[in-house]
């Protein structure tokens, strides 16, 4: 048994903005369903104060001028203990862990991570007067990048994996915030934190953490060069024999057709009949009109570039030609949510679009789409296609980083060996996933065919438990 300590700056369901929080809020739980002794540690945000009204005040430490309070709480549905780092200045506010409430990225999110990080080296090497001393700290992007590199100054520290889940995400700032945040001047080169002048936080895991991990082996493989590495696939092809791609999994509980809590019309692999019946539900929640017939395509997600919205709406032009509706749930780029609205008042019975983000119609759209888009330009490991695989909604996928680990295309060979559960394209165009489209339009016209599809899309195992195997073994390799 191993005593980890795993580190984020979100937890689902303390706290969400995206897959980060869902991968957080159910590997711990596999962890611990596999006999691993694990607290998760995050910042004690107003939302995470809020739901957690129980928590209990553990320890307190003086951290430079600053007061933080370690709150002691439980993963809500869970028996796993959360620890929340509380500062009232750095994290009792409004607006999400990383934006005000106008969309601005917090202006001392340097300064607010570096303490949550510092907290975490106290406790890992047990001066925070928790009575409990982790052998192995998981950090996670790049909120907890300055952990592996703090302890590479201590002696006796615990072992250390960082976890890629998005490389784009690097928490790159000045050199003068580097100074400001009194980080020992031994970390300052080329060969440390330093990248191109400025501090680089991600950096902190990939340089010192004794295993790197991603969430899926293409995109392991993938971040390794340039199109993919934002100007660190040098130093991850050096450290390549300590990079593993595990793919993530999904909470089965939450995500389950059978005894999803919000959908009224459960269904299985054994019976399908409430998919029709949640399709219908979901035509009336984006007041579309039911046209007989044609599909129910859906999607979930941020309204950005990297999700591939701007294929989506190169695609209109043909596609909404066809007999197939639409529906999108999701927010991001104004640009993107402008165009949306512009497209569904031009196609009002095809085109159905909620901008923000609601857990429910999450799921809702799931377990009554017929198929998923997700066109990503680049999509580290993806949960939605995950999601909806296990709900029978064909996902159609750009062939890049877990997408491409997940859904095999309904090609004529892959259809022949029983093997396909979704379509995958390569091309980065409207063009591009109108063909896409078109295939999977034929094949809906062929229900026998299509119920095949369906069944081996659930069939597949999207269960944590193997991931967290393949995470206890690395553990267990760290000496």
């Amino acid at each position: 048994m191993r005593k980890v300590l795993f580190a984020s700056s979100e937890v689902y369901p303390l706290i969400k903005t995206g897959g980060l929080a869902d991968v957080a809020g159910s590997l711990p739980v596999a962890l611990h369903k596999q006999r691993q002794d694990v607290y998760v540690i995050l910042p004690a945000y107003a939302e995470v104060k809020a739901k957690a009204s129980n928590a209990k005040t553990m320890a307190t430490l003086s951290l430079g001028d600053a007061e933080v309070y370690i709150l002691q709480t439980e993963l809500p549905g869970t028996s796993i203990k959360a620890w929340l780092v509380d500062y009232a200045p750095y994290f009792d506010r409004p607006g999400n862990p990383y934006m005000a409430e106008n969309g601005e990225a917090w202006p001392d999110n340097a300064e607010r991570f570096a303490l949550f990080c510092r907290v975490i080296v106290e406790i890992a090497m047990a001066r925070a007067g928790l009575d409990w001393k982790p052998d192995v700290i998981h950090c996670n992007d790049w909120q907890t990048g300055l952990v592996p590199a703090l302890l590479s100054l201590e002696t006796q520290a615990p072992a250390t994996v960082f976890t890629i889940h998005n490389l784009a995400y690097q928490g790159i700032f000045p050199h003068s915030t580097y100074v400001s945040l009194d980080l020992p001047e031994t970390l300052w080169s080329f060969h440390s934190l330093e990248f191109h002048g400025q501090l680089s936080f991600i950096k902190g895991g990939l340089v010192y953490a004794d295993r790197i991990t991603t969430v899926s082996p293409n995109y392991a493989k993938e971040i390794q060069t340039p199109e993919f590495g934002y100007g660190l696939e040098d130093l991850l092809e050096y450290r390549s024999q300590y990079l593993f791609g595990i793919l993530n999994g999904i909470d089965t509980e939450d995500w389950n057709p059978e005894k999803d809590h919000y959908i009224t019309n459960h269904y299985s692999i054994r019976n399908l009949a409430g998919k029709k019946l949640n399709k219908q539900a979901v035509l009336d929640r984006f007041e579309l009109p039911a046209k007989s017939g044609g599909p129910l395509i859906g999607l979930v997600g941020r309204l950005v570039q990297q999700k591939g919205i701007d294929i989506i709406l190169d695609s209109f032009v043909e596609i909404m030609k066809w007999p197939l509706q639409i529906v999108l749930l999701g927010s991001g780029d104004p640009k993107y949510e402008k165009a949306l609205r512009a497209a569904q008042r031009k196609y009002p019975d095809k085109l159905g679009i909620h901008i923000g983000y609601d857990e429910g119609l999450a799921h809702l759209i799931e377990a009554g789409a017929d198929m998923f888009l997700m066109p990503s330009r680049f999509e580290p490991c993806g949960l939605n296609q995950l999601y909806s695989l296990r709900y029978g909604t064909l996902p159609v996928v750009r062939n890049v980083g877990g997408l491409a680990d997940t859904v095999v295309d309904a090609n004529k060979a892959n259809l022949a060996a029983g093997v396909a559960n979704g379509f995958v394209f390569s091309g980065e165009t409207g063009a591009d996933l109108a063909r896409t489209i078109a295939r999977a339009l034929k094949l809906y016209q062929k229900p026998s065919l299509w119920k095949k599809l369906q069944l081996i899309a659930m069939w597949r195992d999207s269960s944590w438990e193997s991931s967290a195997e393949q995470y206890i073994e690395l553990y267990n390799q760290i000496d």
